[in-house]
């Protein structure tokens, strides 16, 4: 699965990179048809608390993709959150298929 990571008024640091890469690959373990995902990371207001957002979108095959956007105090939480998101989002998608 490729990952694209955009950062949005910032720049990312390597640590940061790996942590999300290793995060959004354990949702191939879920599901094998992931073609990509492309996570978006954002900071809100400097000052702000809760001003880390994690936005991540995965293609799958025949429905287009799926979305979660969550915002916390640090990014890694921010993704943690979204992948758990995407997680129960994967589970329901594949339970629509069993059903079909």
């Amino acid at each position: 699965m490729e990952i694209i990571i955009n950062s949005v008024h910032f720049t990312t640091d390597k640590k940061l990179v790996d942590f999300v890469n290793k995060k959004v690959n354990k949702l191939d373990t879920f599901f094998d048809g992931i073609i990509n995902a492309e996570v978006t990371l954002k900071v809100l207001k400097p000052e702000a608390a809760k001003n880390k957002i994690s936005e991540i979108k995965i293609s799958i095959p025949s429905n287009g993709y799926l979305f979660a956007k969550k915002q916390a105090d640090t990014f890694e939480e921010a993704t943690d959150l979204a992948v758990d998101a995407l997680r129960k989002q994967l589970g329901k998608f594949k339970e629509k298929l069993k059903s079909k």
